[in-house]
């Protein structure tokens, strides 16, 4: 049986849960969570004291930061580093935008003194629930501090909520996270801007880094089909087209057979070299797609809306993009070299 372990900081002689193991699974967490809750009021109920949460706080003085989805949780983590008290919402390989929150989630934004999540609907579920939660933290959409792409949805215009494919828009994205926490923690800010010049540095270094290795592709061959529309800002920023995906920008859309077969007509017509399946879904409708089209499918798959595994290749944010890069360039016949 798969055991669901949790991090934990001691506090005097006691043990005190700051964060969430990314290892554990949604069911595990939430029956965690649960028991979590019901020691602590035990524990005040029946000995008069504080939860272990506030003596947490009142022994590190550090404020509770909440996070949604596994990018801004790694973005925030580096920014932030032992100044805050972290916890993300989101476990590597979910997906943000089916994500059914927990009761637990409440209760994570109740606590919260700062809450950073993507926007542009990436999240609807957490936003939901974070809107009426009644939470008094600030609030800070990460992702709404990039202009967004226009896309079609339905028949409707809607913003691409995607923007971390160009490292450029990370870079965007870490300085917005640090100017929230030089708000929230004034006195921490020397540290903010030290750990996000270093990360802004790296993501400028791999901007640089992916531009060159796309380059390398043919240029009849910088053509992308994924399993959902999540990569226009990584073709925009570096040179590739967007060819076709099985689903739109939302992963909740359920294609048709009519919606496989027009992909492996506009495939076949176009003659796309490979075409890539996500981590994030289930890859069987792509391969479908492959094989009614007599494409290939590229051996490895691609991070789109989470960082992956620890220990995996995509285990961060700039790693992810790492990772994509090699993926497609591997795929469509570039020369790849590592960075």
């Amino acid at each position: 049986m798969k055991r669901c372990q949790v991090n934990y900081k001691p506090i005097s002689n006691m043990r005190v849960f700051t964060h969430r193991q990314d290892a554990c699974s949604t069911g595990h967490k939430g029956k965690l969570r649960g028991a979590i809750a019901l020691l602590a009021g035990l524990w005040i109920s029946g000995c008069g004291v504080q939860s272990p949460e506030t003596i947490a706080q009142q022994s590190n003085n550090k404020p509770k930061v909440v996070s949604t989805s596994t990018i801004i949780a790694d973005l925030t983590e580096k920014i932030g580093g032992d100044e805050i008290e972290h916890e993300g919402i989101m476990e590597p390989g979910a997906d943000p935008h089916v994500y059914e929150p927990v009761p637990m989630d409440s209760v994570a934004f109740e606590e919260a003194a700062l809450i950073l999540y993507n926007g542009y609907n990436l999240e609807p579920g957490l936003i939901k629930l974070m809107n009426a939660a009644g939470v008094n933290a600030k609030k800070l959409a990460v992702g709404e501090k990039v202009e967004p792409l226009p896309l079609e949805e339905e028949g409707e215009i809607v913003a691409d909520p995607h923007v971390w494919g160009n490292a450029e828009n990370g870079v965007t994205m870490a300085n917005a996270i640090r100017d929230a926490l030089i708000e929230l923690s004034p006195e921490d800010r020397e540290e903010f801007m030290e750990n996000a010049a270093r990360l802004t540095q790296e993501l400028e270094r791999v901007d640089e880094w992916i531009e060159k290795q796309i380059a390398t592709i043919p240029p009849e061959r910088r053509k992308l089909v994924t399993t959902h529309d999540a990569f226009q800002y990584y073709a925009n920023a570096y040179g590739l087209t967007v060819t076709g995906s099985l689903i739109g920008i939302s992963t909740e859309e359920q294609p048709s057979a009519k919606t496989v077969k027009n992909l492996a007509d506009e495939i076949q017509a176009t003659g796309v070299p490979a075409i890539f399946a996500e981590t994030t879904i289930n890859p069987q409708l792509i391969r479908t797609v492959a094989e009614e089209a007599g494409a290939r499918l590229a051996p490895r798959e691609l991070y789109s809306d989470s960082i992956g595994a620890p220990g995996s290749e995509g285990d961060s944010y700039i790693k992810m993009l790492i990772s994509n890069t090699r993926t497609i360039v591997e795929a469509l016949g570039g020369e790849y070299e590592e960075p």
